[in-house]
């Protein structure tokens, strides 16, 4: 049975961003409990591997005990029932985000029952995504006001 107060939040997160962050933090006073679970799909080029990605994660959440950090592969929604999750968690920054991830979040409830629950991003974190952020690292950008503080150190150490 479902967990209604427990949510996944997927997504690949090469890398992580405030967004995301944002996200999360917001997402603490709905559930209870939140998993981040970062999708490793072998097809993707990503800058950061899978392990990298969920000690990023793992560092800005360390003082969340209602944070935890998992990968996967497959669908979101069998991962979400696997772990017991009531709802998935989306952010959205544009209409673009809305009817993309709407036609996503009504196929899974139909496959499954569970319920996707949109956050909008907050005004200064809209125009901040995953690819822009990789593109300013890939090229030796200064990429600190988009990633956040506690994996800034993080970053510079994957780099070297």
């Amino acid at each position: 049975m479902p967990n209604p107060r427990k949510a996944i939040f997927p997504g690949s997160f090469d890398p992580f961003t405030v967004g995301h962050e944002s996200i999360v933090t917001r997402g603490l006073e709905v559930f209870d409990e939140i998993v981040v679970a970062v999708g490793v799909n072998s097809d993707k080029r990503c800058l950061f591997t899978a392990q990298q990605r969920v000690d990023f994660i793992k560092a800005v959440f360390a003082d969340e005990p209602r944070v935890s950090v998992k990968t996967y592969d497959g669908l979101t929604v069998d991962f979400a029932r696997q772990l017991g999750c009531g709802h998935i968690i989306r952010g959205l920054r544009t209409s673009a985000d809305f009817e993309f991830e709407r036609a996503i979040a009504q196929v899974n409830r139909q496959m499954t029952g569970i319920d996707t629950v949109f956050l909008l991003t907050t005004p200064e974190h809209t125009p901040v995504n995953s690819t822009i952020v990789r593109d300013i690292l890939r090229h030796g950008g200064d990429a600190s006001l988009f990633i956040p503080e506690r994996i800034r150190e993080l970053v510079k150490c994957a780099e070297s």
